[in-house]
């Protein structure tokens, strides 16, 4: 595939950030992406020519209702649903903790929740807090070896008395890709309710909400080149059933139900054209996917090619990154085996040097990563690393192959000096 990596960097302003006089190499993606100039100046236009509240009769009003409706087509495409199964939010925290917060309203002591100890805390501490009214929650264990979800210990823990179950689909601090249609067919076999987190996902693949058969699924958009906003697919179903917390005035239909005051219009907007910029993505890589989509048309066509043609770029990267990695003396990299499905990200830690003085060393050179938890709090736990965390390195794609190398050279070093 030919990938137009040239143009591709060219559409980020941040890529001509140095530090100490080194160009930036931006591998943090997986805490949150760098933006287009198209997504700043779409924030920039909203503000300038159309700032106003929502439902008025005069100009300003009347184009942000349409704005944000031209948002949530654009998110359909993006997830494959309706325009009315898409809400906006503060980000996933709050859509996680507001959706907990509802669906236990239908919840009676002795009620069941599944989580996994693979899952951002995100999407776990929202459902563990309802055990003060009595929920049982259960948490389905993780595979040391093979850093996947037990699955079979998801099935011996699903019973009549399981309401939800609460899943991600890929994990934000080992990159492991989970069999989300797989584990929503079996939540459905007892009735249970299915919440998928997709926020380290979305920016790696293709999502088809209808496909995956999920009630509700949530990712934020500066994750994938938008701004700081959370969004939720909602199956029009289940959010007509939910009891949302809300005031009484706020509409009572789906979508606007889940959507609590007045919306951050801005980073709707900015949001949207992110999506755009994916869809752009995609008309320049049609080409290399001819006869792969033969029923995917229009807008969300360009979007599953964009997604297609960042992952081709990414992925023989992120393999090489790993292989090299593996050479490093006392570095050991936590990824699933080369037969389960991985994001792009690459977590290690290196024996004797603690991640955060990993990440400083390297953040001197202008390579940005991250080190820690990032609030994958359990799988920490279950892999012992809950006080040293680990390193993480995350592909997007404006990254190239010369940044790796630099990072490989500057990772050697600090192995060498130990």
């Amino acid at each position: 595939m030919a990938y137009d990596i040239e143009y591709i960097r060219s559409q980020f302003p941040a890529l001509q950030r140095k530090v100490n006089n080194f160009p930036v190499v931006y591998f943090d993606g997986p805490g949150g992406t760098q933006v287009p100039q198209k997504v700043v100046d779409a924030m920039s236009k909203y503000l300038i020519h159309h700032n106003a509240n929502t439902h008025g009769e005069f100009a300003a009003s009347v184009e942000t209702d349409h704005m944000i409706r031209q948002a949530r087509n654009a998110f359909a495409d993006f997830f494959n649903c309706s325009d009315d199964e898409i809400a906006f939010s503060e980000n996933s925290t709050t859509i996680s903790i507001k959706l907990s917060q509802a669906l236990a309203r239908d919840l009676t002591p002795g009620d069941e929740i599944l989580i996994t100890d693979i899952d951002h805390d995100a999407n776990r501490s929202p459902w563990m807090i309802l055990s003060e009214r009595g929920i049982v929650v259960q948490s389905v264990a993780m595979n040391k070896a093979t850093l996947t979800l037990d699955m079979d210990d998801l099935r011996k823990k699903l019973s009549p008395r399981t309401k939800i179950v609460a899943f991600n689909c890929a994990s934000n601090a080992v990159g492991t890709i989970s069999p989300a249609k797989e584990i929503v067919q079996l939540a459905k076999q007892v009735g249970a309710v299915t919440v998928a987190d997709a926020v380290h996902y979305a920016l790696h693949g293709v999502i088809d909400v209808r496909d995956i058969g999920v009630d509700f699924l949530f990712c934020s958009a500066y994750k994938f080149f938008g701004p700081h906003i959370g969004v939720l697919y909602a199956r029009r179903e289940a959010m007509e059933r939910l009891k949302t917390l809300k005031v009484s005035a706020q509409d009572d239909d789906p979508p606007f139900k889940f959507e609590t005051g007045t919306l951050n219009h801005e980073g709707i907007a900015g949001a949207a054209e992110a999506i755009e910029f994916i869809a752009d993505m995609g008309k320049r890589h049609e080409k290399d996917f001819a006869g792969q989509f033969p029923t995917i048309t229009g807008r969300r066509r360009d979007i599953v090619c964009g997604m297609t043609a960042a992952e081709h770029h990414e992925q023989p990267m992120a393999e090489y990154f790993k292989t090299e990695l593996k050479k490093v003396r006392g570095l050991t990299l936590y990824a699933p085996p080369d037969n389960i499905p991985c994001t792009s990200t690459i977590s290690f830690t290196l024996k004797g040097v603690h991640p955060e003085r990993i990440s400083t060393s390297l953040g001197e050179k202008g390579i940005f990563v991250w080190a820690g938890s990032f609030y994958a709090v359990q799988i920490m736990r279950v892999l012992g690393l809950h006080e040293r965390g680990m390193l993480r390195i995350g592909l997007a794609p404006y990254n190239t192959q010369e940044e790796i190398e630099r990072t490989l050279n500057e990772i050697q070093s600090i192995a060498k000096n130990i």
